[in-house]
């Protein structure tokens, strides 16, 4: 008979504080699976671009498909790896536009944007680590589509050094919001009004 691992009051209140930050209008929260593998413990939630935002990208094409997961692992035995009993996972995957793609510093630019939103949100952490790709796809033939799309993926970790979970995910928040092009709360977007 399989065992039923029953989650500690630490991991459950880090979980409660996750929950407890909502994402801007702009985006959605999607039930995701929690990896079973990484750690006794782990909690995951996922966000999407809202029905009928608008975004600098997402004017460029209609099907623009941003999304965003954020995990965590509690594992009561620390792991040297970690350096810590907690870990944050997170992964992006953003649309961009041609002439972002082609910039040389778009990996160096994106790493920028996790750093950026941790410090941001005074989420505190340490053992950072991960990487940015850049994805570029052409359509050949009769498959229907723009004949270029280009993404930009984030996949990091790092583990908190404080219990303030929910900074962990404003930052994710702050992170999603800034690859998808949305200025920051109260912050409008400069547009051509002649167009």
């Amino acid at each position: 008979m399989p065992s039923i691992v029953v989650s500690p009051p630490i991991f459950r209140q880090a979980v409660d504080a996750l929950r407890a930050v909502q994402p801007r209008p702009e985006l959605r929260l999607v039930d995701i699976a929690a990896p079973r593998r990484l750690a006794p413990h782990s909690f995951a939630l996922g966000v999407e671009l809202a029905d009928d935002v608008h975004t600098p990208v997402s004017s460029l094409d209609a099907d623009v498909d941003a999304t965003g997961r954020l995990v965590l692992l509690y594992d009561p035995d620390a792991r040297d790896a970690w350096a810590g009993t907690f870990r944050m996972v997170c992964y992006l995957r953003a649309p961009l536009d041609v002439e972002q793609a082609d910039d040389p510093l778009l990996l160096a630019v994106g790493w920028s944007w996790l750093t950026d939103a941790l410090d941001g949100a005074y989420a505190s952490y340490t053992a950072l680590g991960g990487t940015v790709t850049r994805t570029c796809s052409a359509r050949f033939g009769d498959i229907p589509g723009p004949t270029r799309s280009d993404d930009v993926e984030l996949r990091a970790s790092w583990t908190p050094t404080d219990s303030e979970f929910g900074r962990h995910a404003e930052a994710f928040y702050r992170l999603v919001t800034h690859a998808i092009g949305l200025p920051e709360v109260g912050v409008s977007l400069m547009t051509d009004r002649h167009s």
